[in-house]
């Protein structure tokens, strides 16, 4: 007979052995009305900062469930300083591409407003509660930061020294300064000593404008590079990035 799959959620409460914990709104209603879970039933738990805990339903209501923390299963990891910035897109492939992102290792998710932008209002609600439960389901110890929606000229405008920017441009092929990822993050490494502050910036359906790309690519941290051949859906370029950032700059290599 199979055994039932531990439920994982994400609460954002300091765990410990012995604490007792209440379980309501959304962790409350998957786990009690979703996955049918009972008194006596285990639990995962994490925060994002003390690694993932076994916990013990010791009561349930209507959508609620009371919890005590057992014991630590699990040491808080580091996770790679990746930012993943990008134009809004159409809600069904946002959801996709957030869930993707988290799954991927991205440790900041934030909007970015362009010239070709075609939405300019977004829940960061939604896409929050988007980010915990891919994070919830593929076990990472962490959810990525959902920051608001900015314009790309403030964005750059304030540009932190210390973080790279790899900037994935549609028209960079045959570029002679714009590199596959792999031999883009070889040439930083080379004389930046392998730097662990990036992000990864995305462009809007129909790219960015011509004077967005110069006012990019001015920038001193930015690092171009191109994604192959063929133009990407925005969706579809997130996933190849951060899979390809991941492979030679990130946590896929230990």
């Amino acid at each position: 007979m199979a055994t039932k799959h531990t439920a994982r959620l994400y609460i954002d409460q300091d765990l410990k052995v012995g604490a007792e914990l209440l379980l309501d709104g959304n962790p409350g209603h998957y786990l009690v009305n979703v996955m049918r879970r009972k008194m006596g039933d285990p639990v995962t738990l994490f925060n994002g900062r003390d690694g993932d805990w076994m916990a013990e339903i010791v009561k349930t209501g209507k959508g609620r469930a009371m919890v005590v923390v057992r014991q630590n299963i699990a040491a808080q990891v580091a996770e790679p300083d990746l930012w993943y910035l990008f134009a809004p897109i159409k809600k069904a492939r946002l959801d996709y591409m957030v869930e993707k992102a988290t799954e991927l290792g991205v440790s900041l998710i934030r909007p970015v407003l362009t010239d070709r932008t075609n939405l300019d209002r977004l829940k960061e609600d939604k896409i929050r509660l988007s980010a915990i439960e891919a994070a919830e389901q593929c076990e990472r110890m962490t959810v990525p930061q959902v920051a608001p929606l900015i314009k790309l000229t403030d964005l750059l405008a304030d540009w932190p020294e210390d973080r790279l920017i790899m900037f994935c441009d549609e028209d960079g092929a045959g570029d002679q300064n714009c590199y596959p990822v792999g031999r883009a993050v070889e040439e930083v490494n080379a004389w930046q000593g392998r730097p662990d502050k990036w992000a990864i910036l995305i462009g809007p359906e129909g790219g960015f404008s011509d004077a967005e790309r110069a006012l990019i690519r001015a920038l001193p941290q930015v690092v171009p590079v191109t994604l192959g051949p063929r133009i990407l859906r925005a969706d579809t370029a997130a996933i190849a990035a951060i899979a390809l950032w991941q492979s030679f700059a990130g946590d896929w290599q230990t």
